[in-house]
């Protein structure tokens, strides 16, 4: 790992007293920086999700990334776990090392124009220092991830193009995709909770669409699952580009091109019981998780929830009652916000900590947990309040990093 020992260190205290100023002006930076950006870039348009941009998920993301690595400047081994989450998704969007000399030149702008006098050229300098020392970190860590994928067998780097075998409706918001390669060569074994890059290209855009989707079924020989919700628009915000085009244009025997399985929210091997919490569309990859656990781990005590509106968008919940049905070791659990049919589900309303530790025999598990962004605060909420060890909880952000706190 490339190391902050070439940085002197007047320009480590220079980039750590930024700290308090990217805490107040993060976000109006990260957003100016992508505006410039595309502006100056627009092919990048082709590999940033526009719909993040457009929500402001991304921007936020990128400061408190910005953030951490400010405070931590002079041993960014403290942030590795992050770089390595963050590295998955740029391996899996295909980011390449000449990307990052575009970043940085526009993220310098962007400082200029939103601090304006207050980013001296002492500032400027140290942080033009600091980010390369940041992006060959990054650039170190993929360099690992690409090797690590063109070598596995079936692996690929870039795009690989996928036939649809099969298209299954789940619920009435989500549906799966039975994906198989065109050339009929093996693909990659993965672990599970991991996810795949889908590219598309939509003839009523005029830049290539990417999503990262979570592979729903225990990883096989013979084909990919996804299983994508279509993203109705509330608010200001539009239906969700690429998961409507999924849903309405893409049929079976329709070509779509995926990237490799990536991603570090993946099933441990522990011995202690393990608790799957979902919640709407956060079911993908603990689906994936359930199905894989039962084959490797048939002795270890599994507790599968899952929270929904109701039956109607509950999606592949045929398939995890053919496990639980199958192995003695599996015990599963519905929740519905609401239920006409009480025999629907075990629980109408929300997952609680009272109920979590009526069904529950211990916190002695490890957790994990995903879902719309709410569902995960009050899950994240419960388990501490239930003293649960930070190293048994485990969860993933569907699209950028968000906080839980």
């Amino acid at each position: 790992m490339t190391t902050t020992t070439q940085l002197d260190v007047k320009t480590i205290e220079t980039v750590k007293a930024t700290v308090p100023v990217l805490a107040e002006h993060g976000t109006a930076i990260t957003s100016r920086f992508y505006q410039l950006l595309f502006t100056n870039h627009p092919e990048l348009k082709n590999i940033f999700n526009q719909s993040n941009q457009k929500k402001g998920k991304q921007p936020e993301a990128l400061a408190n990334a910005v953030y951490a690595a400010a405070a931590n400047i002079d041993q960014l081994e403290n942030i590795l776990p992050v770089v390595k989450q963050i590295a998955h998704k740029h391996r899996s969007l295909n980011i390449k090392p000449e990307h990052y000399p575009i970043v940085g030149e526009n993220l310098l702008k962007a400082m200029q124009d939103v601090l304006k006098e207050a980013a001296t050229d002492e500032i400027i300098s140290a942080w033009a220092k600091a980010y390369g020392i940041i992006a060959d970190v990054f650039i170190d860590v993929e360099k690992e991830m690409y090797q690590q994928t063109e070598n596995a067998l079936g692996g690929w780097i870039g795009y690989r193009n996928f036939n649809v075998i099969q298209k299954v409706k789940e619920s009435d918001v989500i549906t799966s995709f039975y994906l198989k390669p065109t050339d009929n060569k093996p693909i990659p074994t993965y672990q599970a909770g991991q996810y795949v890059t889908v590219k598309v290209d939509i003839p009523s855009i005029p830049y290539t669409c990417q999503r990262q989707y979570s592979l729903s079924c225990k990883p096989n020989s013979e084909y990919f699952r996804i299983s994508v919700k279509k993203e109705e628009g509330v608010a200001n915000h539009p239906d969700g580009v690429v998961s409507t085009y999924l849903h309405e244009s893409v049929e079976e025997g329709d070509r779509i091109a995926l990237s490799a399985p990536a991603g570090d929210f993946v099933l441990n091997d522990e011995k202690k019981p393990l608790v799957l919490l979902s919640g709407g569309v956060g079911l993908t990859p603990l689906t994936s998780m359930l199905e894989t656990v039962v084959e490797q781990q048939p002795n270890r005590e599994v507790y599968y929830i899952h929270a929904a509106q109701n039956k109607e968008v509950h999606g592949l919940k045929d398939a995890v009652k053919q496990v639980a049905d199958q192995h003695d070791n599996v015990r599963s659990f519905i929740v519905y916000e609401n239920c006409d049919d009480q025999g629907a589900c075990d629980k109408v309303g929300f997952v609680d900590l009272p109920w979590l530790q009526s069904v529950l025999p211990s916190n002695e598990a490890s957790f994990y947990f995903c879902g719309p962004e709410p569902f995960m605060k009050a899950i994240n909420k419960a388990l501490k309040e239930w003293n649960v060890k930070d190293e048994d909880i485990h969860y993933e952000f569907f699209g950028p990093q968000g906080d839980l706190n």
